[in-house]
């Protein structure tokens, strides 16, 4: 892991923006793995505000790490729409060429393989963007998944559903199941760029970080993946022991 320290989060929305829109440059047809919820927003702004600006994101493709079981795309709680409203609509992207797992699909483990197949035979995910829960969870791969689960349908933990509900009406609306990438297929993107921020997210960020790898704290098995960014506010790296370190290394990187 590569670990950045900024003092805001816009600060360091700003910085992995800069590193996805570079790699666009070099790669107009980029793969990207998507994140929904708040996290990502700034994300998303330095990237189709790089493509008003002249970036040409029109060969990019797209797939979303997961999306609610049950709920139609047009919901507004819905990830496709998610998507659309907060990223797709501002680029001059194929929408054909943005995919979100079907949370309608009849035969959901059908529709899950050929969500795999289709990774596949895209190249495999260049880039995935990635946040993290209060308890450790990537994707909706909750505390419990395997570290090498595939994409799948799951349950959500009661904690998700309380921490989700603020978007619905009321927490009796806030679905029960959703489909998910595994953490298995995180861990084949080339590149993981994890974005962390807030106080709420530190005692996660440490047990990712500088816990031992565990299916209790999902995230932990970026440890193991070859290239991974994470990018965080003060907040959430307030818990790291070795932050110091961390900011340190990031100002001295050892290339040759």
């Amino acid at each position: 892991m590569e670990i950045f320290i900024l003092k805001t989060a816009e600060e360091a929305s700003r910085i992995a923006g800069r590193f996805v829109n570079e790699a666009i440059k070099k790669n107009p047809k980029t793969v990207l793995g998507l994140a929904t919820g708040s996290t990502p927003l700034m994300l998303y702004k330095e990237m189709y505000t790089a493509c008003q600006a002249g970036l040409d994101y029109s060969q990019v493709r797209s797939f979303n790490l997961d999306e609610y079981y049950g709920l139609d795309p047009q919901h507004p709680q819905s990830y496709r729409r998610f998507m659309n409203e907060n990223l797709f609509n501002h680029l001059n992207i194929d929408i054909n060429n943005t995919r979100v797992p079907d949370g309608l699909a009849k035969d959901c483990a059908a529709a899950c393989a050929q969500y795999e197949a289709d990774m596949k035979a895209a190249g495999g995910v260049d880039i995935q963007v990635l946040g993290i829960g209060s308890d450790g969870h990537i994707g909706f791969n909750e505390p419990g998944s395997s570290l090498v689960s595939r994409t799948r349908l799951v349950t959500l933990t009661p904690q998700t559903i309380r921490d989700n509900a603020r978007f619905f009406e009321k927490e009796e609306d806030v679905p029960r199941y959703a489909v998910s990438m595994g953490v298995g297929t995180v861990m084949e993107a080339k590149t993981c760029l994890m974005l962390c921020f807030g106080a709420n997210k530190a005692k996660a960020v440490k047990g990712m970080i500088e816990g031992g790898i565990s299916q209790f704290n999902p995230a932990s098995a970026l440890q193991m993946h070859p290239h991974t960014l994470v990018f965080l506010d003060e907040a959430a790296a307030a818990d790291l022991e070795l932050k110091d370190y961390y900011r340190w290394a990031s100002e001295h990187p050892a290339t040759l």
